[in-house]
């Protein structure tokens, strides 16, 4: 029996995935082996050591303690791609508030109230103060194309927009992905120089953090309008606020609501909406528990950020052990590994061993049950983080 504690409001069609017979799930629960959790902050939450994986309902990982889980060989997993259609749309909607003010029409409108016989003709006269821009002709940068990112773009050119993308790191699949008609920068400085729209689909890093500055505001088009439905820490909201008074930018439109954005009649602030939709929420959730079952299952790590992807196709072996290893990325650990095993007169069924950066993770199969021991033995090791036998 598996226990899964859930940190947030999870969808309950997503957790329906998980098996009743095999596993336990509640938010609250003595020694679970895996956290399902949304935009709960782990940072000050005590980890149970009985845990073996975080799987995080969405793409962002800032609310959880990587490093830290990490040393302990947690595995995290983030849903990369599983809301993008939600906040893509919310993105193409933004575009359009940013250039035509129609929260503020319709507050002007709504404010007619009383008026009666007046109202038709009133509206008409005062419809002039409303006026904003077409997005077809002007220039979109694509700040991060990842899945959401490309995404945006592909529907930005779709609408007639011409649109520059930058991503020094982008995926194969995203690549694909992308329309023909999307031009590629390779620069940030690119897109920052020629767009009349930037849209920002990055993570929040240390490299990214107050990605969007004074410097570079100084750089864009008088009149840019920028969008950050990714994560609020990728601007500097002073700088902003002064592009805004200054007349550089003629709109901001975020999705992280903050106190010294709100006095600004030139900001629209949402209150995170990217991913609220009953349909992201399910998606987000049907992954982040399929990747947590295979995993805690039969090893198999897929999305994780901060382990290397690794899985082996062929099922345990019927009545013998799958070991799960993880260990430093150092000279000579496998030899160690398989060393114990053949001490232990264990012979390997099949094996593979990735790594991610200063990390290795080993998956091994054994035709025969492994004794605690030899599991012990393992964990011994010195360089090995973390061992766990799965029974076939």
């Amino acid at each position: 029996m598996y226990k899964i504690q859930t940190l947030n409001k999870i969808s309950a069609e997503g957790l329906a995935k998980f098996p009743r017979d095999d596993y336990e799930i509640a938010s609250e629960i003595l020694n679970p082996d895996a956290i399902l959790v949304r935009s709960a902050d782990m940072h000050s939450m005590e980890i149970p050591s009985s845990i073996k994986a975080v799987a995080r309902a969405g793409a962002g990982t800032n609310n959880i303690p990587i490093p830290a889980l990490t040393e302990k060989g947690v595995v995290v997993f983030n849903t990369p791609g599983a809301n993008a259609n939600a906040v893509r749309e919310l993105v193409i909607l933004a575009l359009l508030l940013s250039s035509r003010p129609v929260i503020k029409a319709n507050k002007w409108v709504q404010d007619l109230a009383g008026k009666g016989s007046e109202i038709p003709d009133l509206a008409e006269k005062g419809k002039s103060q409303f006026i904003g821009p077409e997005l077809k002709g002007k220039v979109l940068g694509v700040i991060g194309l990842g899945a959401i990112g490309a995404m945006v773009a592909n529907s930005a050119s779709d609408l007639g927009m011409n649109v520059i993308g930058y991503d020094p790191y982008i995926s194969v699949d995203a690549a694909w992905s992308l329309s023909r008609a999307v031009h590629k920068a390779e620069t940030l400085d690119a897109i920052i120089t020629k767009a009349d729209y930037i849209t920002i689909h990055v993570p929040q890093t240390s490299d990214t953090k107050g990605l969007i500055n004074a410097d570079r505001i100084k750089a864009m088009k008088n009149g840019v309008r920028i969008i950050n439905l990714a994560r609020g820490g990728l601007v500097v909201n002073k700088d902003i606020l002064e592009g805004l008074n200054s007349g550089k930018i003629a709109s901001f439109v975020s999705d992280f609501a903050d106190e010294e954005l709100l006095s600004n009649d030139k900001v629209i602030c949402l209150p995170h909406l990217g991913a609220s939709t009953p349909e992201a929420e399910e998606n987000c959730a049907f992954m982040a528990v399929n990747q947590l079952r295979s995993f805690l299952e039969t090893g198999a790590i897929i999305n994780s950020v901060n382990f290397p992807k690794c899985k082996i196709d062929d099922p345990i072996p019927t009545g013998g052990t799958r070991l799960c290893i993880s260990h430093k990325n150092v000279h000579g650990m496998v030899g160690q590994i398989t060393t114990v095993l053949a001490k232990a007169s264990l012979n390997i069924e099949g094996m593979i061993n990735q790594n991610r950066g200063d990390l290795a993770y080993n998956i091994i199969d054994i035709a025969v049950p492994v004794a605690e021991e030899v599991l012990q033995n393992l964990r011994d090791i010195d360089g090995v983080i973390h061992v766990r036998g799965i029974l076939g």
